[in-house]
Order: C-alpha cells, then structure tokens, then sequence
C-alpha cells in the first residue's frame, strides 16, 4: 500500500509540477518542462541583505567566537564544504554526522535540512546558532554579543527600528540567503531559448533525466527540494550499504515518530550539484556517476547504460550558474 501510495504522490506532485513549468516556461521560451529558470535576480532589501551578509560571517554568534554561518557553508566551493563527507567540527570539537547542504538558491527549496524539519529558512537559522556541537549559543547570549557592538545597534535600528532582536537576525541571515541565487546557468539560457547553450550530450542527457523518470521527483527552479521522498523505493539502500543505521539515516523519522517516514528526505536540489561532492545525506557517493548510478537503482529500478550515465551527468554540470 505504501508504494502505491508513493507511486500516486510521485504522479500527482509531477504532474502539478510540470503545469506550474509549463506556465513559467511559456513565457520564457520553452513549454512543457518539469524544470523552470532561476531568476536573473531578486527583489530584496539590500541593506537587509548586507547586514545578513554581516551576519552569516559573524563568528561571534558562536560560543567559542569562531564558528560562523559561513564556516560550514564556503560561499567560494559550492556553498558547502566539498570533498567533506560531514560538517566541518563545531564548538565542541565534534563534527557532525550528516553531509552539508548547499547555502545556495536555499530560498527556492520548501523546506530545510535533509529532514525537512524547518519550514522555512528563519526557522533553519534556530538549528546551527543553538546547536551544541555546532555554534553552541544562546540567543541571549548572541544578542548580548551584538548589541556591544556600535556598528550592528546603529544598523538594526536603521532597518529594524529596535537594537538586535532574535526576530531580525533572523529575518536578516535569511534574506542574505535568499539573495545567494545562481541564475543563468546553461540549462537555464537553453530553456529561455537558446538551443546552443548546452551541448547534443547535455541535451541527450536532459531527455533521458526525463524519460527514466529523475524529473519525478527533481523538478521545479531548484531541480529538487520541493517534496519529501523515500531513499529506496526500488531497493533497500541503507542495507545494502551496511554500517549501522544512525539518526541521520532515519529522515522525517526523527520529527514525527511515525514508522512510515523512516528513510523519508527532502528531495535535494540539483543546482550546481558537481561542485558538492560528494553526495547523499552520508556522504556516500564522492562522484556524480556514483551517485546517479545508486539513484537509478534504488530510485528507479535501473541499471544504467555508459552512454546514459555519461549524459546524465553532462546534462547535470549544465545545472551550474553564475555565483553571486
């Protein structure tokens, strides 16, 4: 029952989908697409934005005084921390057990974190800040911390009309992330309209990531994080890959309790995705055609051909845009 069940959503969130990139893409070149553009730009308060910017490279909000926002998420690789199986070692020393997300075009997902356990991206800024092993801070302590400091009391009060509050560092952080968009990448160009933005490959590849069915769950502006998914609808992943089975494993599990959201995650985007190896919630898979061959078998139920897997993974480098 529960795969029909899976099989259902998967069609009707497609298809709703696909209306949605259809209308957006019509007017931008091309019809009938299951992924729209990125913006070429966003409307946002600029002076929002700058103190954001401020903030996500403030290491005072950690408790030790040198932990930021940005010691996790490398605005310069990918908005990660590539080559990295887990996050990078927080305030205790300790690095954490589940693999990085991208910073970037984060404002297009539906949720956030592989769990899907903040809905949007001010409740996300709660996790790192009060996180023990990550910034390990208080918000009293970390609005003690700013409000010392001239420069941020006289921004806040500029936007803000008040000293720092919990409100607006949030509301700031995640206006700076909403900003960090990579539009124009390849993919995008071809589909406003021009044919010879990516290559015959890229293309071959795009109509196979269609036709196997990649684009049933990895859609929309940011190819993916906008639905909650099982890792391993066709195949048991987690046994086959053997270890124990950690807390990171175990998905929405972990904010509902619900026996059915075991192994359930938030469907990652595939923006700029060769530049964040390696892959999956564990870090499993330190290459693109690794990580596009466990996908087709355990996703879809499929081996993959050399000719498929080489032009899946060319159509997804074509995902890559400009970075801010």
């Amino acid at each position: 029952m529960r795969k029909l069940f899976i099989g259902v959503y998967l069609y009707c969130g497609f298809a709703a989908v696909a209306y949605i990139g259809h209308a957006l893409a019509e007017q931008s070149g091309m019809s009938n697409e299951p992924i729209s553009p990125i913006p070429l730009e966003m409307d946002l308060d600029e002076r929002k934005v700058s103190l954001g910017e401020m903030l996500f490279h403030e290491t005072r909000l950690s408790k030790n005084k040198k932990i930021s926002c940005a010691s996790c998420h490398d605005l310069k690789n990918g908005g990660a921390v590539p080559g990295l199986q887990f996050s990078v070692p927080g305030v205790s020393g300790k690095a954490g057990q589940i693999n990085i997300p991208t910073v970037y075009n984060s404002g297009f997902n539906f949720s956030q974190f592989w769990n899907g356990r903040a809905e949007t991206l001010e409740d996300q800024v709660d996790g790192p800040i009060q996180h023990p092993d990550e910034m390990g801070m208080s918000w009293k302590g970390a609005l003690i911390e700013l409000r010392k400091d001239k420069i941020y009391t006289d921004k806040f009060y500029e936007i803000y009309r008040s000293p720092p509050t919990e409100k607006a560092v949030k509301d700031s952080i995640a206006t700076y992330e909403r900003s960090l968009i990579t539009p124009n990448a390849p993919f995008d160009q071809y589909l406003r309209g021009d044919k010879s933005a990516i290559t015959d490959l890229q293309k071959q590849g795009y109509s196979y990531f269609k036709n196997l069915g990649c684009a049933s769950c990895h859609q929309g502006q940011n190819v993916g994080g906008n639905m909650h998914q099982n890792f391993g609808i066709v195949g048991n992943y987690f046994e086959d890959r053997g270890g124990e089975i950690t807390d990171s494993d175990l998905g929405r599990y972990t904010i509902t309790g619900d026996e059915d959201d075991k192994y359930i995650f938030r469907v990652p985007p595939l923006r700029n995705v060769e530049k964040t190896a390696p892959y999956f919630h564990d870090g499993s898979a330190e290459t693109l055609e690794e990580a596009v061959d466990v996908m087709a078998k355990y996703q879809l139920g499929r081996d993959l051909k050399d000719e498929e897997r080489a032009a899946l993974v060319a159509f997804l480098k074509s995902l890559s845009g400009e970075m801010p």
